[in-house]
């Protein structure tokens, strides 16, 4: 997850998504971390772009970005988006 201090969505998510996430399948799945937009990223990380926009979920295999999501969705979609993202991520494997 891509936040930035003072993001007004990515203090939503925490909200309503944080205290959940590893309890859903899809938060097993991908285990989160969380990165401020301005870095430092973690070394050896390929991503498509470089993310601008908070909050930002970047699903990365490998060390390698294999599927993004730009914005929060909402609590009743983010988790449907989750999963079609681990499913895209499935596809490219």
């Amino acid at each position: 997850m891509i936040r930035r201090k003072g993001c007004v969505w990515c203090a939503r998510w925490d909200r309503e998504i944080g205290p959940v996430y590893g309890q859903h399948a899809e938060g097993r799945q991908a285990p989160l971390v969380m990165v401020d937009v301005d870095g430092p990223y973690p070394d050896g990380l390929a991503l498509a772009r470089m993310p601008w926009l908070t909050p930002s979920f970047i699903l990365v295999q490998n060390g390698a970005e294999i599927a993004r999501y730009e914005g929060y969705p909402g609590a009743d979609r983010f988790f449907p988006v989750l999963r079609g993202m681990i499913g895209q991520a499935r596809g490219s494997a």
